[in-house]
């Protein structure tokens, strides 16, 4: 499983079989917290099964999703550099399998194949740059380019969002804007046949437009 991982892509397989007998496998069922905002970090989480979704929380009880994780990705990874506190909460979404894999056993991985620790900073990188990207989306487009990136966050290579379960309130959270604004929104998006209902996915079938 975690040779199918990025973060481990390149990790020569011995030590990954050396971190897989430290690992541990569980299961987790639909609406489980598996990580609360300011927890304490101990463990980097892979997702073998099911899809979770990153979210924060402010004090009058406000929602903002950060982003939906599906089987081979990934959470956790910040706590491996720095051992702070969580800096988001993951919930799952569907009935997930996670493997969890304790910052000591990274850290010794690290100690017995220093290139190991670029790979994590490059992958960190990438992940700095996405919010960026995300930060700018929310800074500078109106809620119809904002619904358009996340659109585009959620797809696949082919262009495809596989995860039906993700409501227009979800999409809402995520753009920071109101449900019906959203639903009035993928609503044009159809009619102008930039998007297509498909029996379990939605398919993005060309360029979507940045401005109302």
């Amino acid at each position: 499983m975690l040779e199918n991982v990025s973060l481990f892509a390149d990790v020569p397989p011995h030590f990954l079989t050396e971190l897989e007998k430290l690992s541990v496998q569980r299961k987790y069922p639909k609406n489980t917290v598996l990580v609360t905002e300011g927890d304490e970090s101990t463990h980097l989480y892979i997702i073998r099964k099911g899809t979770v979704s990153c979210y924060l929380n402010n004090e009058d009880g406000r929602q903002v999703n950060l982003n939906y994780l599906h089987e081979g990705e990934y959470f956790g990874e910040l706590s491996l550099i720095d051992g702070k506190p969580r800096s988001a909460s993951v919930m799952t979404i569907s009935d997930c399998e996670i493997i969890l894999v304790s910052r000591a056993s990274v850290q010794e991985l690290i100690r017995k194949h220093p290139e190991f620790a670029m790979l994590l900073l490059i992958e960190v990188t990438r992940r700095v740059r996405e919010l960026t990207d995300s930060v700018k989306d929310m800074a500078l487009l109106d809620v119809y380019g904002r619904v358009s990136a996340a659109l585009e966050k959620l797809s696949d290579d082919n262009k495809r969002i596989h995860n039906p379960k993700v409501t227009h309130q979800d999409i809402a959270n995520m753009v920071g804007s109101s449900r019906e604004m959203v639903s009035r929104i993928m609503k044009q998006l159809l009619i102008g046949e930039y998007i297509e209902q498909c029996s379990g996915y939605i398919e993005i079938k060309k360029p979507l437009p940045r401005y109302w």
